[in-house]
C-alpha cells in the first residue's frame, strides 16, 4: 500500500502563485518607489529653482544684498517668502560670499564656505544635492544681476527630500488598495490556471504523469522498431533507442529540429497530410527502411508526427544478392548455350577438314571476348557491374540484340550516398526493359547503347534503344509501383525503384521516346552531396 502523501497540483500551483505574486509585487514595488523619488526629486528641484528665480529677481533682493548689513532687513523678507513657498530654507549671498538670509539668525553676515556655491557665482543656475542633519536635500543656485546684467550675489534655495517611510505613510492607501487587488486577483487567477492544467493533463497529478513518462520511455525503449516523433516545429519529442542503432546517433537528441540530426526523414512532410502513410518502404541515411508515418491529432488539429519503421538493409542487401545469383545463374546459361554453338561451329568446321578456319575462328572469338573484357575491366572499377554488363551482352546476342558500350565510358567511383547494388539495379533493370521491348520488335537491326561516365562533379548514365518507344498515354504511370506493360512476366518495380535511388541521391531522370524509333533514357547524379557542396 502506498502510503506517501502528495498535495493536490491545483493547491501547490495557488501556494506556487501567491508566492511569485507577493515577490512580484516586492519587486516591482521596489522599482516603483525608486521611481516615485526620482519624480519627488524632480518636482522638489523644479520647486527650488522657480523659487530662487523669484526672489533672485525680486527689487528688494537687488538693493539690500548691495548695503552693508543689509540682512537686518532682508532677512525678514526672505523667511516670509520662504514659508509662502513652502521652502525648507533660502539662503542669499553677495558677492563676497556674505550670508544676507539664513534660517539660523547667528550665521547672518558671516562668510559661507560651501564647495558647492562656487559655479553659482560665474553667472550659472544649477541644481545639487547635499546631505545635512534634516536629510538629504536639493539646492537651487541661481545668481542674482541686476539691472546691468552685472552679478551682484547668488541665491540658494533647499529642500528636504522625504524618506521612504515618509512616502509609504503619504501613499498607505493607495498600497493597500494595491496589494489587496493584486492578491486577490492573483489567487482567483491562480487557482483558474491550476484547474486548467488539471483538465489538460487529464485529472493526473505531476507523480503520475512522471510515472507514465517513465513507463512510456521505458516501453518505447523496448520496442524492436525504431520510434521517432516531432512536433509542429519540427523538433524532437521521441527517439528511441532502437532509433538511435540503426542510425549510429549518440547522445541526446530531444528538442533539437528533425532536420538537424536526419535531414532525409521525410517525416515533416505527414505534418501537411491529413492521412497516414504506412508501409512505405524509403532510403534514410543510405539505410533501407520500412516506415508507417503518421499524423498525431488532437481535436482534428495536428499537433505532430510519429514514424514506426524497421531497417531493411540487410534483408534488401540479402535480396539483391538472391537478385545477382539469379542473374549470374541467367548469364552462365547464356554463355553454355553460346558456347555450345561455338563448339558445334568448330566441331562443325573439323568435320569439314577446314583446321584452319576453325583455328581462326578460335582466335577470333577469343580475342573478342579478352578484348570486351579488358575494355570493361579497365573503364569500370566495379567487378559486380562489369559481371552483369558481360552477362548482358552475352543475353543479348542470345536474343539477336547488340549491346553496344560506348568507347568513353568510365567509373572510377560511384556518387556520394550510392554503391555497386544501385548500379547494378538501375543499369540491370535498364537493359532488361529495353530487350523487352526489343524482343518482339519487328526492326532488322536491333540495338542497345550504354554509356557510363563520370567526372569529379557528375556521374551520367545514358541509355537508348531502337525498340518501339513507350507509348505517351503511361509516360506518367511508367514510375508507380506496380505499372508494368509485360503482363504476367513484368513485376512493375523496375523503373519505380530506379526512380527511388535517383531520389535518393539527390540525381535526375529523364527519358525522350518517340513511336517507332526507340527510348533513351538519362541519368545524373552528383559525385558529392549537398551538404558537401555548400561547404565547398
Amino acid at each position: 500500500m502506498d502510503k506517501s502523501f502528495h498535495i493536490p497540483i491545483q493547491i501547490k500551483i495557488t501556494l506556487l502563485s501567491f508566492v511569485i505574486v507577493a515577490f512580484s509585487i516586492l519587486i516591482g514595488g521596489i522599482f516603483i518607489f525608486g521611481n516615485i523619488v526620482s519624480v519627488r526629486e524632480d518636482e522638489i528641484g523644479k520647486r527650488s529653482m522657480i523659487t530662487a528665480h523669484t526672489i533672485a529677481e525680486l527689487p528688494e533682493v537687488q538693493k539690500l544684498v548691495r548695503e552693508p548689513e543689509g540682512w537686518t532687513q532682508l532677512n525678514p523678507i526672505i523667511e516670509n517668502l520662504r514659508k509662502i513657498h513652502q521652502a525648507d530654507y533660502i539662503v542669499v549671498l553677495n558677492n563676497q560670499h556674505i550670508r544676507y538670509s539664513h534660517p539660523v539668525f547667528s550665521q547672518l553676515g558671516t562668510p559661507s564656505s560651501s564647495s558647492d556655491e562656487s559655479a553659482a557665482f560665474a553667472e550659472h543656475e544649477y541644481l545639487s544635492k547635499a546631505a545635512g542633519e534634516l536629510g538629504i536635500s536639493v539646492r537651487a543656485f541661481v545668481p542674482i544681476l541686476d539691472g546691468a546684467r552685472e552679478q551682484i550675489g547668488v541665491v540658494l534655495v533647499g529642500n528636504i527630500l522625504p524618506t521612504i517611510p515618509e512616502l509609504i505613510k503619504d501613499l498607505k492607501g493607495e498600497i493597500a488598495i494595491i496589494l489587496v487587488l493584486t492578491l486577490l486577483f492573483g489567487v482567483c487567477g491562480s487557482w483558474l490556471m491550476a484547474k486548467r492544467i488539471k483538465k489538460e493533463t487529464f485529472q493526473l497529478e505531476p507523480h503520475e504523469i512522471s510515472r507514465m513518462l517513465v513507463e512510456r520511455t521505458a516501453a518505447f525503449n523496448a520496442m524492436h522498431e525504431g520510434v521517432i516523433a516531432i512536433d509542429n516545429n519540427q523538433a524532437i519529442t521521441i527517439f528511441n533507442e532502437k532509433a538511435k542503432q540503426i542510425f549510429k546517433i549518440e547522445g541526446a537528441v530531444i528538442g533539437k529540429n528533425i532536420n538537424d540530426i536526419i535531414h532525409d526523414t521525410r517525416l515533416p512532410e505527414v505534418l501537411d497530410r491529413t492521412s497516414p502513410i504506412f508501409n512505405q518502404e524509403i532510403s534514410v541515411q543510405n539505410r533501407n527502411i520500412v516506415s508507417n508515418r503518421v499524423p498525431i491529432k488532437i481535436a482534428d488539429k495536428t499537433i505532430g508526427a510519429v514514424a514506426i519503421f524497421q531497417d531493411r538493409t540487410d534483408v534488401t542487401k540479402l535480396a539483391e544478392e538472391l537478385t545477382s545469383v539469379k542473374a549470374f545463374v541467367e548469364a552462365l546459361r547464356v554463355q553454355n548455350h553460346e558456347h555450345m554453338n561455338k563448339l558445334h561451329t568448330i566441331a562443325g568446321l573439323i568435320q569439314l577438314g577446314n583446321l584452319d578456319e576453325a583455328l581462326h575462328y578460335i582466335f577470333q572469338i577469343t580475342e573478342e571476348q579478352e578484348e570486351l573484357t579488358r575494355f570493361l575491366t579497365k573503364h569500370i572499377h566495379d567487378d559486380n557491374l562489369v559481371g552483369l554488363i558481360l552477362s548482358k551482352i552475352s543475353l543479348g546476342r542470345e536474343l539477336g540484340i547488340e549491346l553496344i558500350m560506348d568507347k568513353h565510358t568510365k567509373l572510377d567511383r560511384f556518387p556520394a550516398g550510392l554503391d555497386h547494388h544501385d548500379f547494378v539495379l538501375i543499369i540491370g533493370n535498364l537493359i532488361e526493359n529495353s530487350f523487352a521491348a526489343l524482343k518482339h520488335c519487328s526492326e532488322e537491326t536491333k540495338q542497345v547503347y550504354l554509356s557510363i561516365y563520370q567526372d569529379e562533379r557528375h556521374c551520367q548514365i545514358v541509355l537508348e534503344d531502337n525498340g518501339p518507344g513507350i507509348p505517351e498515354d503511361i509516360h506518367k504511370d511508367i514510375f508507380e509501383y506496380g505499372f508494368t506493360t509485360k503482363g504476367a512476366e513484368g513485376s512493375g518495380i523496375g523503373l519505380y525503384l530506379i526512380d527511388q535511388i535517383v531520389k535518393k541521391a539527390n540525381g535526375e531522370m529523364k527519358f525522350t521516346t518517340r513511336p517507332n524509333e526507340g527510348t533513351s533514357f538519362f541519368l545524373s547524379f552528383p559525385m558529392h552531396d549537398i551538404e558537401e557542396n555548400q561547404n565547398d
